[in-house]
């Protein structure tokens, strides 16, 4: 059965297409920074405005990966984060968190005002809701904590949605935007004050020197300072592969039946958690719905969530057809707390910023803010929250197998993928609609885990690191950063498409 919606994400298919050139021979710079994310962008126009040279490299376009396709809340509220924060660590960590987002929060709205983004910004309330009584205690003592932060929190009796809900926890006066509109046009400023960015340009090594030195297929960068912006560093010390988890959610978009939108932004604490928010497309208003999140590659039935979470949304929600839907990722941490800045002094100068728990976009802009000040050599008293040499569990990512093992290439219908066991190895067989079969090694590019079909997204998903792969085995994101490796169709497989032709 076909899945509703065009496969795409509504931010970054409508948005203005960009036109940047791939790196095609060597250059330096002061900065490299390696992702056109919120991160490297944040990072690359706060260390222009400072008077440095920045080069910019995107493996593939701007504002069109992990960011572009995110919820876009702009916002402090992370469910309900402080008092975890407090209880975990202190009440000064949970402060610095706070103070962290709220000025991540305020620089973008700062920058789309004072540089003239078009990027839909526009202020909300945010609601974290419970359906079940027995989870009000549990927003009080986050209202308790966040106003000794300084938030402006406040328990409600119920939250501003069309079904029952048994109270909630709202944030007054935080907002929501087009991530995709706001980093291409951070981009145009970026290249616009002297910077350089370039697309479709894949970093597949970075090496020390007396400059870094950020190598791609066809070009060199040399820099004093490289920032690794690639949602799991792709390079570098500090083993975040296992100190992180990938984790994948679905987006859906509708068309909406009643002329009256959502007013606010909503994080449900029940499980499974549903989070939504207004948005919207060349057609009109939108209505998103995001599904809970599960470890990528863990699924083999990704396609059975969107069903999912259509039937929520039409059961809870005046919706009308299904617009678009797809699927992100991001990555976890044990203490839900980010790493950002020098994963190792042994390699002073390289920064990395990972593991945003699904709360990018504020943490993300203050990732940035910190690494620029960093490289500024000034002080920034958020680096030791976000410290990523601090303790945690050794092995907080166990990996993983993949869920799409088939007994024989039969077995795969077509459109589809799966994984065949081949002696020692196993294969990836990738069956389009029509025309020959594809076969790569299953084993992924990083670290040699077997790769899961998403059934969903027609993709290849890492179980272990979160790398997806397209179904012809080009990397979509890291940290893998070669394809898989292509492998010949054995001869009895085209011995059975030539005797079913026949």
């Amino acid at each position: 059965m076909a899945l509703p919606g065009i496969a795409d994400c509504c931010w970054t298919a409508t948005a203005p297409e960009t036109t940047y050139p791939r790196l095609k021979k060597s250059a330096r710079a002061d900065v490299v920074v390696v992702g056109a994310g919120i991160v490297g962008l944040t990072a690359a126009y706060a260390l222009i405005r400072a008077g440095l040279t920045v080069t910019v490299v995107e493996a593939k376009s701007v504002g069109r990966q992990v960011t572009g396709r995110s919820s876009a809340k702009v916002t402090s509220q992370h469910s309900l984060i402080y008092r975890h924060l407090r209880d975990t660590f202190d009440i000064d960590t949970a402060r610095l968190y706070a103070e962290a987002n709220r000025a991540g929060v305020r620089q973008i709205s700062a920058w789309v005002h004072e540089l003239g983004i078009a990027c839909e910004l526009e202020h909300k309330d945010a609601y974290a809701y419970t359906c079940d009584k027995s989870l009000i205690a549990d927003i009080e003592k986050e209202a308790e904590v966040a106003c000794a932060l300084g938030f402006k929190a406040e328990v409600i009796a119920k939250a501003p949605l069309p079904f029952e809900t048994a109270g909630a926890l709202r944030f007054s006066n935080e907002a929501q935007f087009n991530p995709a509109r706001y980093l291409i046009g951070l981009a145009n400023v970026v290249t616009a004050k002297g910077g350089t960015i370039f697309e479709n340009t894949r970093v597949t090594k970075i090496e020390p020197g007396k400059r870094w030195q950020v190598k791609a297929e066809h070009g060199r960068l040399d820099a004093d300072h490289v920032i690794v912006a690639t949602n799991l560093p792709i390079a570098g010390a500090g083993n975040y592969d296992i100190r992180t988890r990938p984790r994948g959610h679905i987006a859906m978009a509708f068309r909406m039946n009643s002329a009256a939108p959502l007013e606010g932004m909503f994080i449900g604490i029940d499980q499974p958690t549903h989070s939504l928010r207004m948005g919207r497309d060349n057609e009109g208003p939108l209505l998103l719905a995001l599904g809970p999140a599960f470890v990528t590659g863990h699924d083999g039935d990704v396609a059975a969530r969107f069903r999912k979470l259509e039937t929520w949304t039409r059961n809870n929600l005046p919706v009308g057809s299904a617009a678009w839907r797809w699927f992100n990722e991001d990555y976890d941490t044990a203490d839900r707390v980010p790493y950002v800045g020098v994963p190792s002094k042994k390699a002073p100068r390289f920064y990395i910023a990972t593991g945003f728990n699904g709360w990018g976009i504020s943490n993300g802009t203050a990732a940035g803010l910190l690494i620029s000040d960093e490289i500024q050599g000034r002080s920034n008293h958020w680096a030791k929250l976000y410290d990523p040499n601090r303790r945690g569990p050794k092995k907080y990512n166990k990996g993983g197998d993949t869920q799409s093992y088939v007994r024989d290439i039969e077995d795969i219908p077509r459109g589809h993928g799966g994984v065949i066991r081949r002696g020692m190895g196993k294969l990836a067989v990738w069956k389009p609609p029509r025309g020959r079969i594809r076969m790569f090694s299953a084993s992924c590019t990083h670290a040699g885990c077997i790769v899961t079909w998403n059934n969903a997204d027609l993709t290849w998903d890492c179980p272990c690191h979160g790398s997806v792969f397209s179904a012809d085995g080009k990397v979509i994101h890291g940290p893998a950063v070669e394809p898989l490796a292509v492998k010949k169709t054995p001869k009895k497989a085209m011995r059975r498409r030539k005797r079913r032709s026949q």
